[in-house]
């Protein structure tokens, strides 16, 4: 396999043509991932600003109602994380014994807990751990929103609940997409809002790290 693939980028480079052509890819897929970070961090920090400069009367009226509503999504989202691990024991349990159905060896031992994921290649195994990623990708980023949410909340409570609603309307679509693929983790974002989550995790790191800076700056006090 690695003799192969070594053999293609060999020709990729001695083709002077292709090599250009491969390498103004790479540039333009790096470039519009940084273009799309830019431009919603970008954004996130305009609307921020609009909200703290324009938005002092909402906030003095109605400001510990909006503040709530961003811990409030978070127990939302915490809540079904919470039951959408009962989807993947109830996936555990099915494809184990489609497999045992199918004729596959030590079954117990590849797919029954204490393994996070399945072990090996088959196809009732690469779909439990994509059901199984549905779940665990959780994890990986709803620290940093649920710290980001609540910091941005402290002085940007509007923009930081639609963030944060923004995130959770896509963990869901994309965790629902991971587990209707069947096995093809590529298929994971076949619902468009599913990217949603990452412009959500994005605004809360913004608002949070823009929170931080205004009240250490004392132009908010806590108190």
């Amino acid at each position: 396999f690695f003799y192969r693939q070594s053999n293609i980028f060999r020709i990729i480079r001695s083709n002077r043509k292709t090599r250009i052509l491969f390498s103004s890819l790479k540039h333009s897929l790096v470039t519009m991932s940084l273009r799309s970070i830019a431009l919603v961090m970008g954004g996130t920090a305009i609307g921020g600003y609009v909200e703290f400069s324009r938005g002092s009367t909402i906030r003095e009226s109605h400001g510990a109602q909006i503040t709530a509503i961003t811990p409030a999504i978070l127990l939302g989202c915490g809540f079904w994380s919470l039951f959408h691990g009962f989807t993947v024991g109830r996936a555990r349990a099915k494809f184990a014994e489609m497999a045992r159905k199918d004729g596959e060896k030590d079954v117990d031992e590849r797919y029954l807990l204490p393994n996070l994921y399945a072990q090996g290649t088959s196809k009732y195994a690469r779909a439990f751990n994509c059901v199984q990623r549905s779940h665990q990708h959780i994890f990986e980023t709803f620290t940093t929103v649920a710290v980001g949410g609540l910091t941005g909340a402290v002085v940007f409570p509007i923009c930081s609940a639609l963030s944060t609603l923004m995130y959770t309307v896509g963990r869901y679509y994309l965790s629902r997409g991971y587990v209707e693929t069947e096995g093809d983790a590529s298929k994971r974002y076949k619902y468009p809002l599913a990217k949603f989550m990452w412009f959500g995790l994005l605004g809360n790191i913004t608002l949070g790290t823009m929170s931080c800076f205004i009240v250490a700056s004392g132009k908010k006090k806590l108190i």
